[in-house]
């Protein structure tokens, strides 16, 4: 399943697979656990040659894993020319940057900002009990989660078709976990999966196909519609939704499930790294015809001056 994300990345996974000894954050008896876990590393940066001339210098970004409940991400090695200088910020909780500043290169020299980071991410199971879960109450959820009730890029989750679905799916059932996953097993049933260019949730509906970004919109935009915040999570050639529920005391969580692929509801087997979370973000830098909110942040560089040079992103694996 190929993710249209204009990254350098391999799929060679490493086979070192333990148990995790660390809960979620809640607590051993609310929400999502952890599984098993997978050690990876992963080299992300950029690299730039002043091929045609001297560079008056630069400023960009590129996304770097971040830790999440389910995975633990550190540097284990950087390699930073004197000419670049890199710091890391948060986009609206979802996104880690490395940003890039880079200074003047003269004609044929080369810098480079590159990071090794070692990444654990762990499977997570579906909670036992899941009638103690409730939908949120849109009035109580802080603002950060109130976002994932609104449409994102090719997420058209008020339009009236999204709404008519939300409104019919699940109808009369008043258990919330069950409501979501008669949601999450209509979409399964209505998209047959086909690889093919970015549509939407509307578009894959009326097509009645698309591949894993399309049945994830699509289940994202019809549980928005019904009151249930909902997110893409994005690992390197795939994404796949999260769903979120409150438990008996008010306390809410993020659910993973699966939407194309095997059937995983709940929890998930996933194990390659958490890139981003969530789909709607403004880019950090103004650069002309690129300024518009996107599903997803991955690298762009803005180049002072009109000597181009030449620019290289990385995103890969590489071994231990």
């Amino acid at each position: 399943m190929l993710m249209r994300l204009g990254i350098i990345a391999t799929l060679l996974w490493l086979v070192s697979v333990a148990p995790a000894s660390a809960q979620f954050k809640q607590g051993e008896a609310e929400g999502p656990k952890v599984g098993n876990s997978q050690v990876t590393r992963w080299r992300v940066g950029v690299e730039v040659t002043a091929s045609s001339g001297a560079c008056l210098g630069g400023n960009g970004y590129i996304s770097v894993p971040a830790d999440w409940p389910e995975q633990e991400a550190s540097v284990v090695e950087e390699d930073v020319s004197p000419e670049i200088k890199i710091r890391y910020s948060t986009i609206a909780g979802g996104v880690k940057l490395m940003n890039i500043k880079m200074g003047r290169l003269a004609a044929g020299q080369k810098a480079k900002a590159l990071v090794t980071f070692e990444v654990r991410r762990s499977t997570m199971l579906p909670p036992e009990d899941t009638d103690r879960y409730v939908l949120p109450d849109e009035k109580k959820l802080p603002r950060e989660i109130r976002l994932y009730l609104t449409p994102s890029p090719k997420i058209e989750s008020r339009s009236p078709r999204i709404r008519e679905l939300a409104k019919t799916i699940g109808a009369g059932e008043k258990n919330a976990w069950k409501k979501v996953e008669a949601i999450y097993d209509w979409v399964r049933e209505k998209v047959k999966y086909q690889n093919g260019p970015l549509k939407g949730a509307l578009a894959a509906l009326k097509d009645g196909a698309g591949d894993c970004e399309e049945l994830t919109s699509l289940f994202i935009a019809i549980c928005r519609a019904a009151g249930v915040p909902a997110r893409t999570v994005w690992v390197p050639g795939h994404c796949y939704p999260e769903f979120y529920l409150c438990d008996e005391s008010g306390k809410g969580h993020w659910f993973p499930c699966q939407a194309a692929g095997t059937r995983e509801f709940g929890g998930i087997t996933e194990t390659r790294p958490v890139l981003q979370k969530g789909d709607n973000f403004r880019p950090p830098i103004k650069i002309k015809g690129k300024n518009e909110r996107r599903r997803y942040l991955d690298f762009d560089m803005l180049i002072t001056g009109k000597v181009s040079p030449q620019v290289r992103s990385f995103r890969e694996q590489v071994a231990k």
